[in-house]
């Protein structure tokens, strides 16, 4: 799908995931936990994760932010619970790559995700959308590091 034909999709799901987001709150058992924020608008996250046997068994995420952090958070949440960290670690390098080198082409492997390469019409906005998806890149480290691999 070409970047033109997100354009509606791309407000829709926005809007939805801000307002009524997945996996908002708080895992009191979390393995690992994340707080990161952007201080150029404020955005704020705490992202908790619970692994098991190299997979994302739980995760969640609280703190506040505008539209496009909280939405990003709430799709990458629905994207990588259940999965591998191998995963998971893909699917961060794909987004990441989206946003920075090629937001014409979105991964199909990203589900809703793929919606916010739209967001590089705005380049003070893609701090926002990689915030979430980079405290997930930490807690993955921090849990590797912790379990010795």
């Amino acid at each position: 799908m070409k970047i033109s034909q997100l354009n509606d999709l791309y407000r829709q799901l926005i809007i939805d995931h801000a307002q009524h987001p997945h996996h908002h709150g708080q895992l009191p058992q979390a393995d690992q936990s994340v707080n990161l924020n952007n201080p150029t608008c404020g955005d704020v996250i705490d992202l908790q994760v619970v692994f098991k046997d190299q997979q994302i068994k739980e995760i969640a995420f609280s703190g506040d932010g505008c539209s496009i952090s909280q939405a990003s958070a709430s799709m990458m949440c629905d994207l990588v619970n259940g999965q591998t960290i191998s995963q998971a670690k893909q699917e961060i390098a794909v987004f990441l790559e989206m946003l920075m080198n090629n937001p014409d082409e979105p991964s199909d492997i990203l589900g809703d995700a793929a919606v916010l390469a739209a967001v590089v019409k705005f380049p003070a906005r893609i701090k926002c959308a990689t915030l979430a998806w980079k405290a997930l890149e930490q807690a993955i480290t921090q849990e590797e590091q912790h379990a010795g691999n």
